[in-house]
């Protein structure tokens, strides 16, 4: 009996056996490679927790207690925050196959708002906070009506988005700062995710707090919801993903809303975490953002990925930040790492997705 014949018996064995007797079947004629590729697969958020648990272990081995203790851990989390909260707006329109290059201007646009509506015209802060919410839920309905219903690209769209949204921002602000000293004296809440707690020696804000339940609830609306399933359908396939009953069109509005609301509330994160409400801060967002979701397994193409995974790739980011500044070294060595880990984060993606091809 020829190898052909024989493989083609113990398919058509396998086919007629029990689901344990198919995946043994499977797993045997796909090798170890083939193994890891699939398993890798199946939990895309694998391969950033083993870069950030080997970064932590390296740079806690050259510098000891000094990156280790409490305090040193928790600062990262307090340096990522805001990096966090966009990754996880990121995250969701990757998810459909899209990009956002919107989502720091924003954010700044949100935090400028509410400091202008409060300081400006007299609303109550908490008034001004909802508007600032409103602000950047606006803008990021009209980022996916554009996308959704006129068709045009989203990096057209966002990139246009972007540049509307910095002149607007630049043009009603006055590229006016509204100091910390004014706000901790008049609107305190403005600052409210700055606030801080001490948990045993580590120091939180409640910024962090906000991004750590934040990227939990997306995690688990994504993975056990209706709407996450859509989420995902509609990055694989939007064609297969309206013959199957989804509406493409209200599932591509909810993402950019809330990928927009969740910005309002970054650049509310923001002020408490600079103090102050500046026209200029945070202009690099939006390439933080798409770094941290990169890195952190979420395909560019959209319809693979957890969200979980734009977390870690904001922690790898910021270990290797801190570590590489605890050493003494040059802040370039910064970006040449990470830069690698971006184009080895794409490569290991083009990998994993040939399972699916």
């Amino acid at each position: 009996m020829s190898d052909t014949s024989r493989q083609s018996d113990d398919f058509e064995a396998a086919a007629k056996g029990s689901p344990e007797q198919v995946a043994e079947f499977e797993d045997h004629h796909r090798g170890f490679m083939g193994t890891v590729q699939h398993f890798l697969h199946v939990n895309p958020s694998l391969v950033p927790l083993i870069v950030l648990v080997a970064a932590i272990l390296i740079f806690g081995a050259l510098l000891g207690a000094k990156f280790f203790s409490p305090f040193a851990l928790t600062l990262i989390l307090q340096q990522v925050q805001i990096v966090g909260i966009v990754a996880a707006a990121q995250s969701l329109v990757i998810l459909t196959a899209g990009i956002d290059l919107s989502v720091g201007a924003i954010m700044v646009m949100s935090s400028v708002v509410m400091g202008q509506f409060t300081f400006r015209y007299g609303l109550p802060p908490t008034v001004a906070i909802l508007c600032g919410l409103a602000i950047g839920t606006a803008i990021g309905a009209v980022n996916g009506f554009l996308v959704s219903r006129v068709k045009l690209p989203p990096f057209i769209v966002t990139l246009g988005m972007w540049q509307i949204v910095l002149a607007a921002n630049f043009l009603y602000s006055q590229n006016e700062t509204i100091r910390s000293q004014e706000i901790e004296a008049n609107a305190p809440i403005l600052q409210l995710f700055g606030a801080k707690f001490n948990v045993g020696g580590a120091v939180f804000t409640v910024g962090v707090i906000f991004m750590l339940v934040l990227i939990l609830v997306l995690a688990y609306a994504l993975r056990h919801t209706a709407w996450g399933r859509h989420v995902y359908a509609v990055g694989d396939d939007p064609e297969a993903a309206e013959l199957s009953g989804v509406n493409v069109h209200r599932t591509l509005m909810s993402v950019y809303m809330l990928s927009g609301l969740i910005c309002a509330f970054a650049g509310w994160a923001l002020i408490g975490r600079i103090g102050s409400v500046s026209p200029t801060s945070g202009q690099l967002a939006n390439i933080e953002s798409i770094t941290a979701v990169v890195i952190g397994g979420i395909s560019l193409f959209g319809g693979r990925g957890s969200i979980l995974g734009s977390l870690f790739g904001a922690l790898i980011v910021g270990v290797f930040t801190l570590g590489l500044r605890l050493l003494g070294a040059d802040a370039q060595w910064t970006f040449l790492l990470i830069g690698m880990l971006i184009i080895a984060a794409v490569a290991v993606d083009q990998w994993i997705r040939k399972v699916a091809a």
